[in-house]
């Protein structure tokens, strides 16, 4: 069923309506119709990483870690799964009459706002830093999602539309400042990619002000641009008692019936919240129409048609079965692998079981299945954390000793101990060990979202990148301890890895990997598989160089206009083979207004099978207008043996050769221009880290 067909279908069914009936179908929980048979909705649903928040699905590994794999074509499949398993649990539930929250086909994701600020405690929902990367792997998430079939599979959601990363603390009432140049050249690409590209179905605005106007109200955003300018079809919903935030917090109306209006003006089709209770009376009073109530309705009522929730669709036989299944588990497991990033290695990776008699792994993260999961995640019925994956992996000739070493954050594990209570057990755990596997980090209870009415008990985000004190302190009391080491940190998001990266023998970036994510890690420390995953944001050394947390403002932001050396940069990640890239050039002499071609050679000189990740990067050398430094314009995952070489083509699109001018209009301004073409962002830290230098072409339009 195409749009047109549906929004047909949705006219004649919403004009059956009285205005009472259609004002109660746009909050998000949709009562039932029963003289028209229609049962009851509830719109809100979360599907991040896997189907969340209603029982067993598939838990994938956060966001973040995702973005890690650089394939947009792996997220697609991963998008379809996680689908396939929203219809199965769907079709089951409503068998059972079970219409509650989290038990519908509208999946609020994916999160494409951008990754500006390490501090933001939301960032692991995200896709990292770039606008590029972004824009890439959440068109694909979304097709995978939608699928591309008769019937919409399920419907996505891209959020939160615009200019919104932090700080939770003040996002109820901030005013998030942006200039036109970096709305369009860092804050709207992605939300433009996945409406243009992607026929995203949903748009969910922000809870803070742009440049004056709540988001969820926004005239600018909503209409203007949103559909004006990009045509976007679908409908729109506020974030969670956003509306509310109109007369409570941003101080912008009188009162409910006023934030109605603005909101309805605006276009927010659907209220997440309980303002659009309102409706009505604000109808009574004069202040909207009935004409605004039915336009809603009927963008809403076009979306259940597309889903096929009153004809029925091809999905409707999809089995129970395929939850968690075992493809789909083997899956995430894939994926996690594909993302853990190897930060440092000084040989001592991948680890040799014949030599090895005693592992000692320690740390608040060793053991730990909430770290797994990262928020907004489903429940899974087969949990393996980083012991289980390595106690598993070592088999019976190698003994596997554990001491948590402290507490993820506070100074003791029990009560009535002594601060550092479990620094001494760790320390005779290394002593007592032929290496030491150090997992340290965070989880959802200390970097996440502000809490709310939705997400009680969830964290906000981090004062500063620094590992929590006791931690600081088990990792200098290991590292000193006399063995070697082997850091692995699991975040949602970039930390100091200074100490670790100068005292301990290798680092690894394993983020929240999903339920199954220690036998990813354990395969990954062994070498059943070589580690492959990228940056998807950058390591800086700390934040005294970054902008306050308030300021919108790019500028000393990110790999693109940084300017100093980061820790480790983005775009970087060590394998257990040698990839780089041998020869490139262009298929055709670079014009303007056409997509440039390249061909490339990589080879693997490393003894050991690897992934790797191509990526492109453009320097536009003469605007003004030009960022700082470069930008990644196309990237490939690729598959070599050891010795083994490839040769392929990789496409830059003709967009890449336009810069963003201060009143945030998009051109060509340029015709010298160059590309570098490696496994890493060309900056020189990057190269020393990989004793690599990318290939450069240098060029001229005309």
């Amino acid at each position: 069923m195409n749009r047109e067909e549906a929004r047909k279908k949705a006219e004649a069914l919403v004009a059956k309506m009285t205005v009472e009936e259609k004002a109660g179908q746009l909050k998000f929980d949709a009562p039932s119709i029963e003289r028209l048979g229609i049962p009851a909705y509830n719109w809100w649903n979360e599907a991040l990483h896997g189907v969340a928040r209603a029982g067993t699905a598939t838990v994938f590994p956060q966001a973040i870690a995702l973005a890690a794999m650089f394939d947009d074509k792996k997220l697609k499949e991963i998008a379809d799964v996680i689908a396939e398993e929203g219809r199965a649990k769907y079709h089951a539930f409503s068998g059972e009459g079970d219409r509650d929250i989290y038990k519908g086909l509208t999946f609020w994701s994916p999160n494409v706002n951008i990754f500006r600020d390490p501090r933001w405690g939301r960032g692991h929902e995200t896709y990292g830093e770039d606008p590029y990367l972004t824009s890439r792997l959440g068109v694909a998430f979304v097709k995978g999602l939608q699928g591309d079939g008769d019937t919409m599979k399920a419907a996505a959601c891209a959020k939160h539309f615009a200019v919104h990363s932090g700080p939770e603390a003040l996002r109820h009432e901030f005013d998030a400042k942006a200039s036109p140049k970096d709305l369009y050249e860092t804050y709207l690409p992605a939300f433009e990619a996945l409406v243009k590209e992607a026929d995203v179905e949903a748009v969910m605005g922000a809870y803070n002000r742009t440049n004056g106007e709540p988001c969820c109200g926004s005239k600018t955003l909503l209409k203007d641009i949103l559909r004006d300018d990009w045509g976007f079809k679908g409908h729109v919903v506020s974030d969670c008692w956003a509306v509310r935030d109109f007369h409570l917090n941003h101080k912008v109306t009188e009162g409910p019936k006023e934030s109605v209006k603005m909101a309805l003006d605006a276009g927010c089709d659907l209220n997440c919240g309980c303002t659009y209770a309102y409706i009505m009376a604000a109808l009574k009073k004069g202040l909207i129409t009935e004409e605004q109530i039915t336009r809603s309705c009927v963008r809403l009522y076009t979306t259940r048609f597309l889903l096929g929730l009153f004809d029925g669709s091809e999905y409707d036989s999809i089995p129970y079965e395929v939850v968690e299944c075992e493809g789909h588990r083997k899956l995430a497991v894939t994926a996690a692998e594909k993302g853990i990033v190897l930060l440092k290695n000084d040989g001592i990776l991948p680890l040799d079981k014949s030599r090895i008699k005693t592992i000692g792994v320690i740390g608040p993260n060793a053991n730990s299945r909430r770290v797994l999961s990262g928020n907004y995640h489903g429940t899974s019925s087969h949990y393996v954390t980083v012991l289980d994956g390595i106690q598993k992996e070592a088999g019976e000739t190698c003994r596997v000793l554990y001491s948590e070493g402290c507490h993820l954050y506070k100074d003791k594990t029990e009560p009535l101990a002594w601060p550092d209570d479990r620094i001494s057990e760790a320390i005779i755990t290394a002593k007592h060990s032929d290496l030491v596997v150090l997992v340290l980090g965070l989880d959802e209870t200390v970097e996440g979202e502000e809490p709310d009415e939705g997400n009680a008990g969830q964290a906000g985000d981090k004062e500063s990148l620094e590992l929590p004190l006791c931690q600081q302190k088990l990792l200098e009391a290991v590292a000193t301890a006399g063995k070697p080491v082997v850091t692995v940190l699991m975040s949602g998001s970039a930390m100091d890895l200074r100490y670790a990266d100068q005292h301990t023998n290798a680092v690894l970036e394993a983020w929240y990997p999903g339920a199954e994510g220690g036998t990813a890690l354990a395969d990954i420390l062994f070498g059943k598989v070589s580690p492959s995953g990228k940056l998807p944001v950058t390591f800086y050394y700390d934040t005294d160089d970054l902008p306050e947390f308030t300021d919108y403002s790019m500028e000393n932001r990110t790999y693109r206009y940084m300017k100093k050396e980061a820790l480790y940069p983005f775009g970087f990640g060590l394998t257990y083979g040698d990839v780089f890239a041998e020869a490139a050039e262009f298929t055709e002499k670079p014009q303007k207004h056409k997509n440039l071609k390249l061909k490339c050679t990589v080879k693997n000189e490393g003894l050991a099978d690897t992934d790797d990740v191509v990526q492109v990067y453009i320097k536009d050398w003469k605007s003004k207008y030009a960022v700082r430094n470069y930008h990644l314009c196309a990237f490939k995952r690729v598959h070599l043996n050891a010795g083994e070489k490839e040769t392929f083509e990789i496409e830059i699109d003709k967009d890449a050769l336009q810069i963003v001018d201060e009143e945030g209009k998009r051109y060509i301004d340029s015709d010298e221009f160059s590309v570098y073409i490696g496994t890493s962002q060309p900056d020189r830290r990057s190269e020393r880290l990989l004793k690599r230098k990318p290939l450069e072409l240098r060029f001229n339009i005309e």
